[in-house]
């Protein structure tokens, strides 16, 4: 075999115009493609069933009343040990075996001799060289038309022989035969059942009969609709989804990309998905399964469904098992995502209760969509029950009510400031989900009309009362020994009235000082040269303290501000203190730590009075 010419002469000095050929190892080349192109030594039944589909294909193209079967004996049945494929498609005549058989990468002959790409399922030549997975040795005797039988031979070794075939080996009709010789160590391919679930497996919905001894493994035209306009039989959607991938799906809708020849269903699956382990699609090409777990053939927002379809346009990879990324592939993923998408516009405007259980399993797509999609952001602002601190409300609801929305834009500001902004008449989002501050803070990009606020913890103390002056004057000695109390935690201590009354003391850190504290606990980690910068960072950094605010309408606060003992107003503030942070799920450093720590000890030492 003969595959380009390089000039000879280089790396001697000298120079010639005479073209030399490629010296080529051809037992090498079919090590490569046999044992390395493909994932596994199962997708020879595949090849052997897209080259038997493409030769009745082209027969019947000449002869549409021509059998359109393919047979498969095992082992067990031959009597020999060797595996036979037997097709009614068209054969090949002895330079047509030279052709297709015996040439590796030269698509215009094969193209001249009428098995033209866009028609068949793949190549001839190329798909035969995956049995050598699986056998030493491949005989093919095949027939076309009234030509004489002719037998190739071919082995794991690059090896092959043509002749014509003798008269006792001669087919009587035409079409092809193949018989693999197995390989010591593969016999586990060649029994029978496996035969039979890889036939199944890859040629179920095949337009031909392919039996396996008696058993029939093509099942006929596929469940879905393939025509525009076809009724949907959604029970037996349902039932091949239970079969198939062994799901009860939430719903079923079919799809449909003319340009891409595409035609399946999309399976709502019922249970939450991780939208990191994206569910592999079931992909045919041409009826003949190409893959079981298909990436890309959906947007990545799309991860709660599951496909199968079946395509003429797509273009597999050079193994055949996976689908090739070209703007056909990306034209067809976008529009199966606006068919899913539309799937949930129709469920909003239909079936809201639906579309309510769809999103309690499904809501994490739904919003990531949501998040570049306006369509579908209106859909989250009406239909997705959010957490808030009165009460879950879609993000429409709460806009009726309150008018602005307001939220927290973490899980821990939420906790620290629901109840106290509730208690203020301020209502709060949760927003500390995922997606939630995004989409909030997106949807006055969709409706100019909404108005959004994020919440800053010291946005609360504009809204608590402030004391008499009187008395504000007479806590000031109390709050100067406060201050001190804390002054390492690097707070300010301030007294305020505010509901409710049963809390004492409650722990606000803006923004700004969130950021200084983090500044701070990276520069105590930080090495010299990243110290510089930190510091560098901390110099710009406003200077704004976190707020530990009394309250002043709690009883036991009240009864601290008369205390006497300087060292017992200490104690109580630190204690006052560790408990603001335990209530507000504030990280507790170490030296918060050490203050509970001397606090507890301090007042159990003073609750417990005596001598040792």
């Amino acid at each position: 075999m003969i595959i380009g010419t390089v000039s000879a002469g280089i790396g001697t000095g000298e120079t010639s115009d005479v073209d030399h050929t490629f010296q080529v190892d051809l037992r090498g080349v079919v090590d490569l493609l046999s044992h390395h192109l493909y994932g596994s030594p199962r997708v020879y039944v595949r090849e052997l069933l897209q080259n038997a589909v493409d030769a009745i294909t082209a027969r019947r193209r000449t002869e549409p009343d021509a059998p359109t079967l393919v047979r498969i004996e095992p082992p067990d049945s031959t009597g020999d040990g060797t595996l036979r494929v037997h097709d009614t498609g068209i054969g090949l005549t002895e330079a047509q075996v030279h052709e297709l058989l015996a040439t590796i990468g030269r698509s215009s002959k094969r193209d001249e001799l009428g098995f033209s790409r866009h028609e068949f399922l793949g190549q001839f030549g190329i798909g035969l060289l995956s049995c050598f997975l699986v056998a030493d040795e491949i005989q093919v005797l095949t027939r076309h038309g009234d030509n004489p039988t002719v037998r190739w031979t071919g082995y794991a070794d690059g090896r092959y022989a043509v002749t014509v075939a003798p008269p006792e080996a001669a087919r009587a009709e035409p079409g092809t035969t193949v018989t693999l010789v197995p390989r010591r160590d593969a016999d586990q391919w060649f029994t029978t059942a496996t035969v039979t679930d890889l036939a199944r497996l890859f040629g179920a919905l095949l337009p031909v009969t392919v039996r396996v001894g008696d058993v029939v493994t093509t099942t006929g035209e596929p469940p879905w609709p393939t025509t525009p306009g076809s009724p949907l039989d959604r029970a037996a959607l349902i039932r091949y989804a239970r079969e198939t991938l062994g799901v009860d799906p939430f719903d079923v809708l079919p799809l449909a990309v003319p340009e891409a020849g595409l035609t399946g269903v999309a399976v709502i699956l019922p249970t939450p998905v991780n939208p990191a382990a994206r569910a592999g699609h079931r992909v045919y090409l041409k009826r003949m399964l190409l893959t079981e777990n298909a990436d890309g053939l959906l947007p990545e927002w799309a991860f709660f469904a599951h496909c199968v379809v079946d395509a003429t346009e797509l273009r597999p990879t050079a193994s055949r098992e996976a689908l090739y990324e070209d703007t056909l592939l990306t034209a067809t993923r976008e529009a199966l995502g606006d068919q899913v998408r539309g799937w949930l516009v129709r469920l909003a405007r239909h079936d809201p209760h639906r579309l309510a259980e769809f999103l309690q399993v499904h809501h994490l797509g739904v919003k990531a969509l949501a998040l570049h999609d306006d369509e579908m952001l209106r859909l989250v602002d009406r239909w997705w029950p959010m957490d808030t601190n009165v009460g879950t409300l879609t993000l429409a609801e709460f806009r009726e009510r309150y008018g602005v929305v307001r939220y927290a834009a973490s899980l821990d500001e939420f906790r620290q400031l629901a109840a106290v902004a509730a208690a203020q008449d301020l209502a709060v989002v949760n927003a500390g989900y995922t997606y939630d501050t995004e989409l909030i803070e997106r949807l006055p990009v969709v409706d100019r009309s909404v108005l959004i606020e994020r919440l800053e913890p010291s946005d609360l103390t504009t809204r608590f009362d402030a004391l008499d002056p009187q008395v504000e004057l007479a806590l000031r000695p109390f709050l100067a020994a406060a201050q001190r109390a804390v002054e390492r935690s690097g707070c300010e201590v301030v007294i305020r009235a505010y509901d409710p009354v049963s809390l004492p003391a409650l722990y606000l850190v803006s923004r700004s000082a969130a950021f200084n504290d983090q500044l701070a606990a990276s520069r105590d980690r930080a090495d010299e040269l990243w110290g510089g910068v930190l510091d560098a960072l901390a110099a710009t950094a406003p200077p704004d303290r976190p707020q530990l605010v009394l309250n002043h309408r709690n009883p036991l606060v009240r009864r601290v501000t008369m205390l006497s003992d300087p060292e017992l107003v200490g104690l109580a503030i630190e204690a006052l203190y560790g408990q603001a942070l335990l209530l507000g799920h504030h990280p507790i450093r170490a030296a918060d730590a050490a203050l509970l720590n001397d606090s507890f000890l301090g007042l159990l030492g003073r609750a417990v009075p005596g001598r040792e």
